[in-house]
């Protein structure tokens, strides 16, 4: 058993440069990181933050739109009975999200940056916000359907906006499956966390990694997982629906309190954020750049905004237009940060742990480990009374919003897998791999005490891989989603053919058709309509013949 333990040892320690290697580039160059202010960001954060400027513009601040339009589309009905609804696409979408990056991510750039990475980390999802409407969009218009179901997501609007060449969309495809399956391991990693910081909390003592219970909890998260996961789709999204809004409502009910409890200190909060944006405590290396680059780099890596992940979620999703789902999904980065990173950052920044000590340990020799700077502000903040208490209900929270997100990466890998082949035993193998491999992958690395800096190396390194493929498709292809949107402006949402905008497509191109063809059906006393040649099966479909 220390031989595998010892391999999988081998096997972050390999990872850890490579990652490093990707993510810093070029700012370990001395005549790049002389430069200042833009010398403190990776390519990677750049192209991220310029696109989402350049789609900002180009879309007349998409991500202003209003509300309650947004609430009325998450709330329709479907308009057939294929597919998931806008709302459960964003439950499923938030359940990647709203993860562990919430919290430990947000802590991290606070602990390195100050509180002013926390003003970034807005600007930076007001803009990703623009980002993740264009890839919700691509991926709503290129979506193919699948029996009762729609697949779609990067490897399909790559596939056509790059020469509609298969190979290009096999490679998304696999280069997709391997990000979200090594972003397992991770995930598997914080729930085991969540879940022995409890135990602790309750034992009052600390308790071994090889111990009976976290053998335990091993066991218990690969039989959840599997259940879940071999389920299909549709039984993921019945969990996400449950999990999701529990976990979003307990930690931001959880978090009010906190701040309720210390209301004079928001004042400070604010002061904090504002003048750390722009004039850093010395503590924190006293640079603008350093702020901003934290804030940039964990809010982006939070809402996923330009990484493609969320494109799988956007797909799967009933709407009567492609733009719907892209007004959803702009929503998802906003909640994300605004609301749930955000009340992260009110706990740490008014905790002002950096300045102390954290459970009775130097600031200094516990800043690596987020989780415990999170967990010490938390505690710092509340009645020694109810410490306890308020920190149990903080890790089961941190523990769903970890459980979530692997669900998600493993049905994200399905749903990815579907470009490659739709055979049942094709995507069954792609479950197994991802719920009875490495989930338990995943245990083995807490079994052998790796610490989380080897784990988000590793989900660093395909985050940046991820960014790199995805972030010139959308530049590649906007001009399709400007055209759906204006679309969408003069028409007011009206039914969609993707002819108006030039393109062919599996679903769009019909969608009139169908849905008038249904509606026939459903009318009372109504005769069996005539079906268009052009809506035959096997015959191809034309542009025209769906206008």
């Amino acid at each position: 058993m220390d031989e595998i333990f010892q391999s999988v040892n081998a096997f972050f320690a390999f990872i850890a440069p490579i990652s490093d290697l990707f993510w810093d580039f070029p700012t370990r160059y001395p005549w790049y990181s002389r430069i200042p202010i833009l010398g403190n960001f990776s390519f990677a954060i750049i192209l991220l933050v310029g696109a989402g400027i350049h789609f900002t513009i180009r879309t007349r601040f998409v991500q202003m739109t209003n509300m309650r339009k947004i609430v009325r589309i998450m709330l329709r009905r479907r308009s057939s009975g294929t597919g998931v609804s806008a709302l459960a696409s964003f439950m499923l979408g938030l359940a990647m999200r709203a993860g562990p990056g919430n919290i430990v991510g947000i802590t991290g750039a606070i602990s390195v940056g100050g509180p002013g990475a926390l003003f970034w980390m807005w600007v930076a999802a007001f803009f990703g916000m623009a980002t993740a409407f264009m890839e919700s969009v691509l991926a709503q218009l290129f979506k193919e359907r699948k029996g009762d179901e729609f697949v779609g997501g990067l490897p399909f609007y790559g596939r056509r906006i790059l020469g509609d060449r298969r190979a290009v969309g096999t490679f998304l495809s696999l280069v997709f499956i391997a990000y979200a399956l090594f972003n397992v391991p991770p995930q598997t990693f914080n729930v085991f966390t969540a879940i022995g910081t409890i135990a602790d909390t309750v034992a009052g003592a600390p308790i071994g990694r090889r111990s009976t219970l976290y053998y335990l909890i091993a066991a218990g998260l690969v039989f959840a997982c599997s259940f879940i996961i071999l389920g299909g789709i549709r039984r993921v999204v019945a969990y996400t629906d449950v999990l999701v809004p529990i976990k979003a409502v307990l930690f931001c009910v959880m978090s009010l309190i906190i701040i309720l409890i210390n209301l004079p200190l928001v004042p400070y909060f604010f002061r904090e954020v504002f003048v750390g944006a722009f004039a850093p405590h010395a503590l924190f290396g006293g640079a603008i750049g350093t702020a901003l680059a934290q804030g940039v780099k964990r809010g982006l890596m939070s809402n996923e905004a330009g990484q493609g992940t969320i494109t799988m979620a956007a797909a799967v999703a009933d709407n009567s237009h492609p733009c719907e789902q892209g007004f959803v999904q702009s929503l998802g980065v906003f909640f994300d940060t605004m609301v749930i990173c955000t009340m992260t950052g009110f706990i740490v920044v008014m905790a002002h742990v950096w300045t102390g000590t954290v459970d009775g340990q130097a600031w200094e020799s516990v800043k690596a480990s987020k989780i415990t700077v999170y967990l010490g502000s938390v505690q710092a903040l509340v009645p020694a009374s109810v410490g306890g208490a308020v920190k149990i209900v903080m890790c089961v929270c941190y523990g769903l919003f970890a459980f979530t997100t692997l669900l998600g990466m493993i049905s994200f890998a399905e749903i990815s897998a579907n470009f490659i082949s739709r055979s049942p035993r094709f995507i069954t193998g792609i479950r197994v791999l991802g719920s009875l491999v490495f989930v338990p992958f995943g245990a083995l690395t807490v079994l052998a005490g790796l610490e989380l800096p080897n784990l988000w190396a590793l989900s660093d390194l395909m985050n940046i891989i991820m960014v790199y493929l995805n972030v010139p498709i959308l530049l590649l292809g906007s001009g399709l989603v400007y055209k759906a949107l204006a679309h969408y402006r003069a028409t007011q949402g009206d039914q969609f053919v993707s002819a108006h905008i030039g393109v062919q497509t599996d679903c769009w191109v019909e969608a009139r058709l169908l849905q008038a063809r249904d509606a026939r059906q459903a009318a009372p006393g109504a005769a069996p309509p005539h079906r268009p040649a052009s809506a035959q099966p096997g015959r191809k479909r034309s542009a025209s013949s769906a206008q």
